[in-house]
């Protein structure tokens, strides 16, 4: 949904909402589906997230700017968060305080996705920054192609201080959705606490990288080496402190 120069996506999203529907009546006429189908009678997942979810993609294809932060948590709502909800269905959990907690670390997870694929983004002409905190610290959506994408203002130390600290209040913001959804895998059924713990601690470290690089994400892109996750595996058989 979100890759440029597909035709037809509305057209194909809401075929496939029409699809989902079908199979929860028990009525699927696709692979996909008839396996889905099997799914969700037997964990009883909720259809709600798995909507959710066609509607992110159908945002990927109307929406490519956020005004400010709070739609871009409307987007993860949508985006990220059923994502985790689904999984602790399947484990047969639905306390909404569980849920809660997970909703702050899928929304954590699809910012620092947003923060570590800016460059990337916006050469497909996507911007999460929300543009109202672009406004506040006198960037815009122009001037970082220009400047980033066009190199055309190398040198500017005035530029790089407000784009530090753009990125550090959204990092700011992201840091303390982590740390509310932290208590969430010591709360839930063994076989998934090293999984969350896993997830949790593989985006905050990827946020760290992010500060690292002094938010220079244009740069040089933070991510993981695979020694980095053999080392996240064994830290994630106990509690993250």
């Amino acid at each position: 949904a979100d890759e440029p120069g597909v035709e037809g996506r509305l057209e194909a999203l809401a075929d496939w909402r029409r699809r989902l529907y079908a199979c929860v009546e028990g009525e699927a006429d696709h692979p996909t589906f008839i396996a889905l189908s099997d799914i969700v009678q037997r964990h009883h997942l909720s259809v709600t997230n798995l909507d959710n979810l066609l509607r992110a993609f159908e945002m990927d294809v109307t929406v490519n700017r956020h005004q400010n932060f709070e739609s871009l948590l409307n987007y993860s709502t949508c985006s990220a968060n059923p994502v985790g909800r689904l999984m602790l269905e399947l484990f047969d959990h639905r306390d909404p305080e569980l849920f809660a907690l997970s909703d702050n670390i899928c929304t954590a997870l699809q910012l620092t996705n947003f923060w570590q694929d800016v460059r990337i983004d916006l050469e497909r002409n996507r911007v999460y920054l929300p543009l109202d905190d672009m406004a506040r610290f006198d960037l815009s959506v122009d001037t970082l192609k220009r400047w980033k994408l066009e190199n055309s203002a190398q040198g500017d130390s005035g530029m790089e201080e407000r784009w530090r600290s753009l990125i550090a209040l959204e990092a700011d913001r992201t840091w303390a959705l982590f740390m509310n959804g932290k208590p969430l895998p010591e709360r839930v059924v063994p076989q998934l606490r090293r999984q969350l713990r896993l997830t949790w601690l593989t985006g905050t470290s990827i946020l760290s990288r992010i500060e690292a690089v002094d938010y220079d994400v244009f740069q040089r892109r933070p991510k993981l080496k695979a020694l980095d996750f053999v080392w996240l595996y064994f830290k994630a058989r106990r509690p993250i402190t």
